[in-house]
């Protein structure tokens, strides 16, 4: 689980810096701030950044699941296979 906190730590940190550039730069070129539009605008972006950026720790969470799958699957048909051999 180590590895899905850092990937989710690392994806919101991306987007509430993303955001605080966002925010910064309309209001320095507009008088009011449209946040609602200001938050779509830093989600897509740290969006396509994080899917570049954070590909490690995506990938090491990735192979975490698929190894707890893997033993999971193994448990489930090491039982069915006692189940077979009982009946």
């Amino acid at each position: 689980m180590k590895e899905f906190w850092i990937y989710t730590g690392l994806r919101i940190a991306m987007f509430i810096g993303t955001f605080c550039i966002v925010f910064g730069l309309w209001f320095l070129v507009a008088d009011s701030v449209n946040v609602l539009l200001v938050m779509v605008i830093a989600f897509l972006i740290s969006g396509v950044a994080s899917y570049v950026l954070l590909e490690r720790q995506r990938n090491a969470f990735a192979q975490r699941v698929e190894g707890r799958a893997g033993r999971i699957s193994e448990k489930y048909e090491e039982m069915r296979s006692k189940e077979d051999g009982e009946a």
